[in-house]
């Protein structure tokens, strides 16, 4: 399908996963939902976004547009394979989740505590 490979030349370089900071304008209220209901995952109040295939500096790039692009209150948490994750705040799930609510299928809203 055309479409899918227009989008793995953002994703991949020489078969590894990557994040370039293109990424910026693609990070949209509805691409944040998708990624929730793919990778997501809530506790203590907070979400978890697994990100541990990047790299520490991919997924600071990415929490930087988290915060700029939308004032989210996020920070970098290893998980037990000392992978690095992205952890939203939540004091910051009330905002989260007005941005994403209108793209989240209903049978996923778990994913942000509701």
């Amino acid at each position: 399908m055309p479409c899918i490979t227009e989008l793995h030349k953002y994703f991949y370089e020489n078969r590894i996963k990557i994040i370039k900071p293109s990424i910026y304008f693609h990070i949209t209220p509805v691409a944040i939902a998708h990624w929730i209901m793919g990778y997501g995952s809530f506790t203590r109040k907070g979400l978890i976004l697994c990100t541990d295939s990047f790299s520490i500096k991919e997924v600071v790039l990415l929490i930087n547009i988290l915060i700029i692009k939308y004032d989210i209150n996020c920070v970098i948490q290893y998980n037990t394979k000392k992978y690095p994750r992205i952890y939203i705040r939540k004091e910051s799930m009330y905002k989260l989740r007005k941005i994403v609510l209108p793209y989240m299928h209903k049978s996923m809203l778990y994913k942000l505590g509701l």
